[in-house]
């Protein structure tokens, strides 16, 4: 078995918001949607492995607490960029032992953790 997505909601309209973040700032390419998806709005990105959709939910709440984890190369320059371009950065190095990570939100306020 393995992952093959993950889903994060924007509210209805938040594609340009949701690329700023996905696309922009994180460096994932935009996949073009199924045509039969395309009508239910959202976008979709990859980057290696990773996968996230993004779908568009009428009662958008941002997901605080349940997040993707994506594990990158250069966790500092992400870090840095990620917080030159305004998203937040939080460090959480203790918790898990050996593991050094932090916690940013895309556009709409979802939890991302990049490992």
């Amino acid at each position: 078995m393995r992952l093959d997505h993950v889903q994060v909601s924007c509210p209805p309209g938040g594609e340009d918001v949701a690329r700023a973040f996905y696309r922009d700032a994180l460096g994932m390419t935009e996949v073009e949607k199924p045509e039969l998806l395309k009508p239910r709005g959202g976008c979709w990105f990859k980057a290696g492995a990773a996968e996230i959709h993004v779908g568009v939910e009428k009662d958008f709440t941002p997901a605080k607490k349940a997040h993707p984890a994506l594990a990158v190369d250069d966790l500092d320059a992400l870090a840095a960029r990620l917080a030159g371009l305004g998203y937040p950065v939080q460090w959480d190095n203790e918790t898990i032992p050996g593991r050094r990570r932090f916690h940013t939100a895309d556009g709409h306020g979802n939890r991302v953790e990049i490992v």
